[in-house]
């Protein structure tokens, strides 16, 4: 069998006509894929940080050595809306009016392009969001008397000692400053593992718990993992041992 004989035929020595029609079918199906695949990436994006997972970006020295600055950590959002919260959490949330404004933000079109990536979950999150280590739940009183900020000593929680050398950076007192507060109902009590170098609820409360204490209703979720860089790749631990013999209020 041969082949069939071409439509036209060629004079010898000449170049066959040049086919443009499916190069340029051949890249516009290219665009419309490329544009899908950033559209599917986005949305999924979008739903995974709305609910699931969302990163976030360290920018203080206030949760050293637990997180240090520039750390890119994973927050589920699972917690609390979907779990409870537990003493020891190292938590993520907005910072409640009480505490006033938490850094600068930017401003103009970098504003614009920023915040819209934080949006969909591209870039970590900043901004007004605070991460410290979750040391009291609703009921519970906290206190450091005279003697614990005076000489080191441990804070107590519903009357217990509590020994959190397991996360405190090496150095630090639990509390420079005394305190004796009750958590409100639907609040937390939290405190950076750098404790001498944190303002968290410590520093803006006015001595009752009411406005130190962060509202359940603020919380983004609770943190999970170092996600980058690699050299830092780990889980972050709540440390339940340290609030193990804690009662109830």
């Amino acid at each position: 069998m041969t082949d069939a004989p071409p439509d036209e035929q060629l004079p010898p020595g000449a170049a066959p006509p040049v086919q443009t029609g499916r190069k340029e079918k051949s890249k516009g199906s290219f665009l419309r894929e490329l544009v899908i695949i950033v559209v599917v990436a986005l949305a999924l994006s979008f739903l995974v940080k709305t609910f699931l997972v969302q990163p976030f970006s360290i920018p203080s020295e206030s949760m050293e050595n637990t997180l240090d600055v520039g750390d890119r950590i994973l927050v589920s959002k699972l917690t609390p809306q979907h779990s409870p919260l537990h003493r020891g959490d190292v938590i993520v949330f907005e910072a409640p009016p009480s505490w006033g404004e938490i850094g600068p933000e930017s401003t103009g079109l970098k504003a614009v392009v920023k915040n819209g990536l934080e949006w969909v979950g591209i870039l970590p999150a900043g901004g007004h969001h605070v991460v410290k280590r979750l040391i009291g739940l609703p009921g519970d009183h906290v206190v450091c008397d005279a003697t614990c900020a005076s000489s080191g000593g441990p804070l107590t929680v519903n009357g217990v000692a509590i020994d959190e050398s397991a996360y405190l950076k090496p150095g630090n007192a639990p509390s420079g400053q005394k305190f004796d507060i009750t958590v409100p109902a639907n609040s937390v009590w939290v405190m950076g593992d750098n404790r001498g170098d944190s303002w968290d609820s410590r520093g803006h409360d006015n001595g009752t718990g009411k406005t130190g204490s962060v509202p359940m209703s603020d919380i983004t979720g609770e943190v999970v993992a170092v996600a980058w860089p690699l050299n830092r790749i780990q889980s972050v631990s709540s440390d339940p041992e340290v609030f193990a013999k804690v009662p109830s209020p």
